[in-house]
């Protein structure tokens, strides 16, 4: 088969009743063929990702069927925080070899199968779900670590369990297919509702633009926590154009020197937390001082999906200012930590359908 770019989905607001339900996995989409000893990893973009996966492709040859075509998502589970580490999958995309294959040994990753595009001759793309289903499962029957069958159901009660399980533990939401539906390479036919929350943060520095100094790139964002800390926890930075500008200027009368900010070098060198990152060169304020120190006195609610530690898991969404919270009063108690679902529970067994 050619290359194939993965089927995708179209967001929603509530979980659709009557369809298949599997947990939105947040790794690396990727469609796995193999045809006897060799191996290819697309990516959602059908790139090839084979050489930054040698651990995967041992796996593939272990556990997959001599000749098949399965769409799935690579993941690294971070089992002593209970949550699936999207940072360390991020750092595997790296140009030297060396470096590769000593992260696929200090960092292991699975492939979590969903879908299976192809088996033996078998052209399985204008089968139904069901169909693709059941032979995915029959095809992974043996399967063994790291190569898992997502769990599945038909029971809307239970998708709405999962979804409230997942939270804060790295797994997106869910993702809904309908059971008549065909595999369409591309296409946004599949549903997707993910977590969505909003917390208050600290505005504590910005980025200029990449491409136009004078242009607002980020907000950077900070969280105070039980020791009086400013601890860096996300960005935000989908603004329009001509808003970036009026923010740059905005924020001028906010600006202070890297001295006197909590994310000093000598604060730093003192112990206090480095801000981590998928980025950690760019958040090494140490070293790195391409971003503007503002005073910790303004307040800016945010919208985010789920929080990983002690940051934000992706990219946060503007709200609004809040100039009625004291930036003292942002702090982790405003999150409702719930127990996560252990993620390892869901990286063992063959099939919930």
């Amino acid at each position: 088969m050619p290359p194939i770019s993965p089927m995708l989905a179209k967001p929603a607001s509530e979980i659709p009743p009557g369809q298949h339900y599997e947990p939105k996995w947040d790794g690396f989409r990727s469609v796995i063929f193999r045809d006897g000893a060799e191996v290819e990893i697309g990516s959602r973009n059908e790139r090839p990702m084979t050489r930054y996966f040698p651990d995967i492709v041992a796996a593939v040859l272990a556990n997959f069927p001599p000749r098949a075509v399965i769409d799935g998502e690579i993941v690294i589970a971070d089992r002593r925080r209970n949550t699936l580490d999207l940072p360390a999958l991020q750092q595997r995309i790296h140009p030297a070899e060396r470096r590769i294959t000593l992260l696929s040994e200090q960092t292991p990753a699975s492939f979590v199968a969903f879908d299976l595009l192809a088996l033996g001759d078998d052209d399985l793309t204008g089968r139904l779900l069901t169909e693709r289903r059941a032979r995915l499962v029959d095809a992974l029957a043996s399967a063994a670590a790291p190569v898992y069958l997502t769990p599945a159901t038909r029971d809307a009660e239970l998708a709405h369990r999962w979804f409230d399980q997942f939270d804060g533990a790295g797994l997106d939401g869910l993702i809904a297919k309908r059971l008549d539906l065909r595999y369409q390479p591309g296409k946004r036919v599949m549903t997707k509702i993910k977590h969505e929350h909003t917390a208050e943060c600290v505005l504590a520095g910005y980025r200029a633009h990449k491409s136009d100094r004078d242009t607002l790139g980020s907000l950077l964002l900070g969280l105070y926590d039980g020791q009086g800390v400013l601890v860096p926890v996300g960005v935000v930075g989908a603004f329009p154009l001509a808003r970036r500008r009026e923010l740059l200027t905005e924020l001028q009368g906010l600006v202070t020197t890297f001295d006197d900010h909590p994310w000093s070098r000598a604060r730093l060198e003192e112990g206090e937390r480095t801000p981590q990152s998928s980025e950690a060169s760019r958040w090494n304020v140490g070293r790195d001082r391409s971003f503007i120190p503002l005073r910790a006195q303004r307040v800016v609610e945010v919208r985010y999906d789920s929080l990983e530690g002690e940051r934000f898991r992706h990219t946060t969404q503007f709200v609004r200012w809040r100039p009625d919270r004291d930036p003292r009063s942002c702090t982790y108690e405003q999150f409702e930590r719930s127990l996560p679902v252990t993620v390892a529970a869901w990286l063992c067994t063959p099939s919930r359908d």
